[in-house]
This record gives structure tokens, sequence and C-alpha cells, in this order.
């Protein structure tokens, strides 16, 4: 009698233990997430005033401009939980600034600005902590697939309904492309 009580309390221990890892798992993955969001809105922020101090030195380059906007504007409407989504959404929004710093090469002022210089600054920091947060998030959701996925905490996984994360990833190989710009 004593050993089968003893059993139930160690499986019950243990499914309590399994339980409470997967909602810390399922919470870190869900914090990075958190991170990454944070750094995007920073960056989206950012945009308009680099539009703006673009526009004064390459009017006649609209197209681009127009771009960088509209996929920001993308970007920012794809819903808060839809990783691969954004990452999509994103990839897309990165690869048009690469667009619009290529063509501030062939503008001396516009590269001389100090404005310009300070919000390419500001950006290429914010894109540097995108990455960091980029990798965070995937580690944060790896460690989670592997508990969902695990023999035998999957069965509790299974039991209350966690599921595996997204990792925010480029997915397309031409958003891994340097951009080219041509006159």
């Amino acid at each position: 009698m004593y050993i089968v009580l003893g059993i139930v309390v160690l499986v019950g221990l243990y499914v309590m233990m399994a339980y409470n890892g997967l909602v810390k798992a399922r919470q870190m993955a869900e914090e990075a997430w958190s991170g990454i969001d944070v750094q995007l809105k920073r960056r989206a922020d950012l945009i308009p005033n680099l539009i703006e101090t673009v526009k004064g030195y390459a009017a006649h380059e609209k197209g681009t401009l127009e771009e960088v906007v509209k996929l920001r504007n993308q970007a920012q409407a794809v819903p808060a939980g839809d990783v691969e989504g954004r990452a999509v959404a994103e990839g897309l929004l990165g690869q048009a600034l690469g667009k619009l710093f290529a063509l501030a090469e062939a503008y001396p002022d516009l590269k001389a600005n100090e404005n310009f210089a300070e919000l390419q600054a500001s950006l290429e920091t914010i894109e540097g902590e995108i990455q960091m947060s980029r990798r965070y998030y995937n580690g944060a959701a790896r460690d989670l697939n592997v508990k969902v996925e695990s023999f035998p905490s999957n069965l509790i996984a299974g039991q209350f309904g966690f599921a595996k994360k997204p990792y925010f990833e480029i997915t397309n190989e031409a958003d891994r492309a340097v951009p080219s710009v041509r006159f």
C-alpha cells in the first residue's frame, strides 16, 4: 500500500514539475517575443524621420521612399501573435531599408547631413538589438519546443494544451540578398 502511495506521489510530483517547467518555458518565449516587438516598434518609429530627411535630398527617388513607408505599414499591421507573418514582413522592410541606405550613397550631401547620420546610426543600433532579441526569442522557442516534443513531458504538454512556438527567421532567400540600387 505504501509503495503504491509512494509511486502516486512521485508521479504527481513529476507532473507538477513538468507542468511548471513548461509554463516557465512558455513565459520565456513570450517575454522574448515581447523584446523583439519592442525593437521592431522602435525601428518603425524611426522610419518616418528617416524618410523625411531623405526626401529633401532625393525627391526624385519617390518610389523607394514610398516602398519603405508601405512595407513599414504592412509590418505594423501583422497581428501580434503571428511570428511567421511578422518575420516575412520585417524581412521585406529590412531589404527596403537597405535600398534606402544604398540610395543615400548616391547623395554625398545626404550622407554628410547630421540628422541623417544620427538616424542611420540609431537604426543600425536597433538592427543589432533586433538580431540579439531574435536570437534570444529563438533560443526560448527552442527550449519550449524541446519540452513540448520530448518524452515524457510531451504527455503533460499535450494534456494541458502547450504548443510549439515558431522561430522568427527569414524564410525567403531573396530577403537575405544584398539590395541592388540602380540609377
